[in-house]
């Protein structure tokens, strides 16, 4: 088999996903939104365009996520014969 330059084409494409949140957070959400709304002076948001912004930040900021996914990246690569740095 050739060996190309380019890898896998990650699959970037929406996942819809269906959720239902307990009341309690739903109501932390719309709080968060109002108060994101008066901090940077526009109008309120719907709290569910929250979610993935929330998702996104706290799996970036997350140390020990970080460590296991390169850990598990680099396995990954040893196993298709690359090598890591």
């Amino acid at each position: 088999m050739t060996k190309l330059k380019l890898g896998p084409i990650p699959d970037d494409k929406s996942v819809k996903v269906t959720l239902e949140l307990p009341a309690a957070l739903h109501r932390d959400l719309t709080a968060y939104a109002e108060v994101l709304a008066r901090g940077t002076e526009q109008p309120m948001m719907d709290p569910m365009k929250l979610i993935v912004p929330m998702l996104e930040r706290f799996i970036a900021t997350d140390r020990g996520f970080a460590k296991a996914k390169r850990g598990r990246i680099a396995h990954s690569d040893e196993r298709d014969g690359a090598v890591s740095e």
